[in-house]
């Protein structure tokens, strides 16, 4: 299995470095071994490892763990840019979460990272119009992560979710590519409307802890939405909003500011 390994880590450098970092986790702490062997170093690329992650994590009395792999893997078959997202989604947690150290962390240890995983197989679900097995999926990642996204809404790649607990996204939601976001984050409705109802989050966002973000209104790409906003209007491009409810109270004070992660408001 180890020259496999070495063999797969010129193919795939990502996956390579998974598995060495993987390798040098039991090495460093036997009593990890079973999990890490179960999770990283018996499979042969990072679609088969997320495959057997997600199946672990929502598998239950309802529905078999074996079930779950095989539709995660024909999901992960049918459409390769659930695992394009994939990776573009770790390479960004990687990137913007201190507490990140190394690429095997989110796939093994991560709520946020697996949580937008097994959504994106549930969205795929919603695509093929296999509505009942979208819902489970739903609902297995709101009881197991904390997290609530309606596998109708659409999301981007790239996106990281710290800490992820009591996340909501909900059906008609956008999300754009590069997205932040922190704990306890509503993107949601006003009311019963039963149309478009859930905001449009444009590519580059960042939105900080507690932040709700209520009705079908557009927020420009690379804005910031402060900790514990109730934004109820339209943000601007490259703009930073805060309060309740919110208002423009500067620019977003970087190019990228999903990427910096700076979340400190400007003195006035």
């Amino acid at each position: 299995m180890l020259d496999t390994h070495k063999a797969v880590r010129q193919i795939d450098p990502v996956w390579g470095r998974i598995t060495q970092e993987a390798e040098d986790a039991v090495a460093k702490q036997p009593l990890m071994g079973g999990l890490i062997h179960a999770c990283i170093l018996h499979h042969k690329t990072l679609d088969k490892a997320l495959s057997y992650r997600i199946a672990a994590k929502l598998c239950s009395n309802e529905m078999s763990m074996v079930i779950l792999r095989e539709i995660v893997d024909e999901a992960y078959d049918s459409d390769p840019s659930l695992i394009d997202a994939a990776r573009a989604d770790l390479m960004a947690v990687y990137e913007r979460d201190p507490a990140c150290h190394r690429l095997l962390q989110p796939i093994l240890y991560f709520k946020g990272y697996q949580a937008v995983q097994a959504y994106r197989v549930g969205h795929w679900l919603w695509q093929q119009g296999d509505w009942d097995l979208a819902y489970f999926f739903q609902m297995r990642i709101s009881e197991i992560f904390g997290v609530d996204i309606h596998p109708a809404a659409r999301i981007g790649k790239g996106i990281m979710i710290d800490h992820a607990h009591s996340i909501v996204i909900g059906e008609t939601a956008v999300v754009g590519d590069n997205v932040s976001m922190l704990h306890s984050v509503t993107l949601g409705g006003t009311g019963k409307e039963e149309e478009d109802r859930h905001p449009k989050i444009a590519d580059g966002v960042l939105i900080g802890a507690g932040a709700k973000v209520l009705g079908n209104i557009k927020v420009g790409h690379c804005s910031r939405i402060a900790a514990g906003s109730v934004v109820l209007q339209e943000v601007p491009p490259c703009t930073t909003v805060a309060g309740v409810p919110a208002k423009i109270v500067g620019e977003a004070g970087c190019a990228q500011p999903a990427v910096s992660m700076n979340q400190v408001l400007s003195a006035k």
